[in-house]
């Protein structure tokens, strides 16, 4: 099966033109190691586009495994509805002539060039953009706003919508044909991580700086028991210095001691952190299906998060993991508390969140599942194809 995957190149988004080899999210990432495995069984092609072209390219990521880089003025993204990267895209994808289109996301592009690519396609909603943008309040002609109304009308177009929670999946299912409930995958190089936790305890929170990500309530809701025992709260994620809540964050974070943020993370990196911690956090107020959880998961690191949108399909309270309500700082201190203190607890949740993870998020077998959703795609097109065609044929 011939695939085409509308992924975004991180180089873009992160401005860093220079590195020779492209930058994915964890979750397209880690499908692009599953589809690496099955070998002949898929010919994938990876196309993203990029307003200023790298210095260098790999043609290919693996034997099975095509990449295309194309260039889009800046004229051509969100300001005129990604009609640039639609156009580039769709010469590309009429090159290749895939079996299926696949697009991943609807944060920026991938959505739009998919559902307009003129073959079979699906989407995964990696980020809920109409319900960012509604916890957001978002205003008129921002960001947010103008992505929440681009998803709604890719959700309609599309095929069919791979959900990667149930939370999502409710969300989506008024506005689009199909969805199906597939699970993000997890990078194989998180499983079997070395366990070196440091002394004293140290709380590592991995996710983008941003009130939907609720830091600031983080170190609020630690502050009592950070006053009482050694401990060291560890941030790590990108942000922006345009944003007043990363600003009021920086500056809590250098106020206390006890806080540490060390930026935004390569894969490397946070992996480190993750065999030095003793416990993950997440306290979102709004999540879909955060991977910083699942790679926890492979990693070995007990976890603690909000009771929210997709992240009770991750954690299951008291056996892989504890929930907490992310409004609750007594709920907060109260769960790190625990973990910090209870050292079996930390290790049984560890080993039933990571015997879930091998069952359910193993790249290999997350990619099969997304390969019965393409076949899905196609019977069910060929027979709408085929009924047109009788009814054309009728007398």
């Amino acid at each position: 099966m011939r695939i085409v995957q509308l992924t975004n190149d991180n180089r873009e988004i992160q401005r860093k033109y220079h590195l020779n080899e492209p930058v994915f999210g964890p979750a397209p990432e880690a499908l692009l190691e599953g589809f690496k495995k099955l070998g002949s069984a898929v010919e994938v092609h990876v196309v993203s586009c990029l307003q200023q072209m790298p210095k260098r390219s790999p043609e290919k990521l693996a034997d099975n495994i095509f990449f295309h880089p194309l260039h889009v003025p800046k004229i051509g993204w969100l300001r005129t509805g990604y009609q640039g990267c639609i156009r580039a895209t769709r010469r590309k994808i009429r090159e290749i002539h895939p079996d299926v289109v696949h697009g991943q996301g609807t944060e920026r592009d991938c959505a739009m060039c998919a559902v307009f690519s003129g073959f079979p396609n699906v989407l995964t909603i990696h980020g809920n953009m109409r319900l960012v943008a509604e916890f957001l309040r978002a205003k008129p002609l921002t960001y947010y706003w103008f992505a929440s109304r681009l998803e709604r009308l890719c959700l309609r177009k599309t095929g069919g919508v791979v959900a990667i929670s149930s939370y999502t999946q409710s969300n989506v299912a008024p506005y689009t044909r199909r969805t199906w409930l597939v699970p993000n995958a997890v990078h194989p190089s998180f499983f079997n991580l070395p366990r070196r936790p440091d002394t004293p305890p140290r709380i590592l929170c991995a996710a983008n700086i941003g009130s939907r990500k609720n830091q600031i309530g983080l170190i609020k809701a630690l502050e009592s028991l950070a006053a009482t025992r050694t401990l060291k709260l560890v941030f790590a994620g990108g942000g922006s210095e345009a944003d007043v809540y990363y600003r009021e964050f920086q500056q809590l974070v250098g106020e206390r001691p006890w806080c540490e943020y060390l930026g935004a993370l390569d894969k490397r990196a946070l992996q480190n952190e993750m065999s030095q911690a003793t416990v993950g956090i997440l306290p979102s107020f709004e999540d879909n299906c955060p991977m910083v959880i699942l790679e926890a998961a492979a990693a070995g690191l007990p976890f603690a998060a909000s009771r929210v949108g997709g992240i009770p399909d991750l954690i299951k309270h008291n056996a892989s993991g504890l929930l907490f309500d992310p409004s609750s700082s007594d709920e907060i201190s109260g769960v790190i508390a625990r973990l910090v203190s209870e050292k079996h607890s930390r290790i049984d949740l560890a080993e039933v969140a990571l015997a879930s993870c091998k069952k359910h998020f193993a790249a290999e077998s997350v990619a099969r599942e997304h390969l019965g959703i393409y076949r899905n795609v196609l019977k069910r097109n060929l027979g709408t194809q085929n009924a047109l065609e009788n009814l054309v044929a009728l007398p």
